[in-house]
């Protein structure tokens, strides 16, 4: 009996001791490749890398194009994908019926959150790009990523609700609340900073991508902004990957300064979801 006990114990200690060196490893290789990436980006990291187009001459060169495609690519993608995710979420979990179709329904919804962005994007290229004829245009990409990220959306916001207390409920319809109100006035608000969570991530990988928007069209040499959804349009992850597959050292150290702005408006963005999300946390906290 002894020996089982310090048995155990060693192998919990070697497994911690597994975990930490498996911690420190990736974090250890994250920090070389930032501190790498960081080296070469500050070159180019001036004022007007921010306002020039992109140019032939690596001193020219810029992210404008870039930085407003994305911006104009997340806004109208949080404006179809959020109300949409968040809807059907509260349908399946409130209102559907629980049988076989809609079970089936629910599997396929968690099936599709991990299904390869290429294959959205080849989606997005049948129905939106030739079917609807939208052409290479903001709402084009617009709607191939809200696909990408609505199963995501879904997923967390359902989460997110069936984690609110039982009791809660069972109080308001004790107190006389309809369905309606129970949802909108005591399930949703606890459930927010979840549903807030899920968001951030969905957005955030919308953010990142590239693979899906090449395949609808998103351009890589752009000298102009969107002025509206039917414009032709570029975003960063794709003028970062046109620069990094150039053969001049210029354009690579060029790459690695669009890197730096991408994760600093990723990180300027999940900050503000952050602060809002725990705003909710802590004026709804049970």
């Amino acid at each position: 009996m002894k020996n089982n006990i310090t048995s155990r114990k060693t192998m919990e200690i070697l497994f911690k001791i597994f975990c930490g060196v498996a911690t420190l490893v990736g974090i250890c290789a994250l920090g070389l490749l930032l501190y790498h990436t960081v080296l070469e980006g500050m070159v180019f990291l001036k004022p007007a890398f921010f306002s020039n187009f992109q140019s032939r001459f690596p001193a020219r060169c810029g992210m404008k194009a870039g930085i407003f495609g994305s911006l104009w690519l997340i806004g109208v993608t949080a404006f179809i994908a959020v109300p949409f995710g968040v809807s059907s979420a509260i349908f399946l979990e409130e209102y559907a019926s629980k049988n076989k179709f809609w079970s089936l329904v629910e599997l396929n919804i968690s099936n599709l959150a991990g299904i390869p962005s290429i294959v959205y994007g080849l989606l997005g290229l049948a129905i939106f790009v030739r079917g609807l004829k939208q052409g290479q245009s903001v709402i084009s990409g617009s709607l191939t990523m809200a696909l990408l990220v609505m199963p995501v959306i879904i997923v967390s916001a359902r989460e997110s609700i069936r984690s609110v207390p039982l009791s809660l409920k069972e109080a308001a319809y004790a107190l006389g609340a309809s369905r309606y109100q129970v949802i909108f006035g005591h399930v949703l608000p606890v459930a927010l900073p979840g549903i807030l969570t899920g968001v951030i991530l969905a957005l955030g990988r919308a953010f990142g991508e590239a693979a899906p928007l090449i395949i609808v069209g998103a351009l890589s040499y752009v000298s102009f902004v969107p002025e509206n959804i039917k414009s032709e349009f570029t975003v960063m992850p794709i003028q970062i990957y046109n620069w990094a597959g150039r053969p001049q050292e210029a354009f690579h150290q060029i790459a690695a300064t669009g890197i730096i702005v991408l994760l600093l408006i990723l990180l300027s963005l999940n900050l503000v979801a952050i602060i809002i999300r725990d705003h909710y946390q802590k004026r709804f906290r049970l």
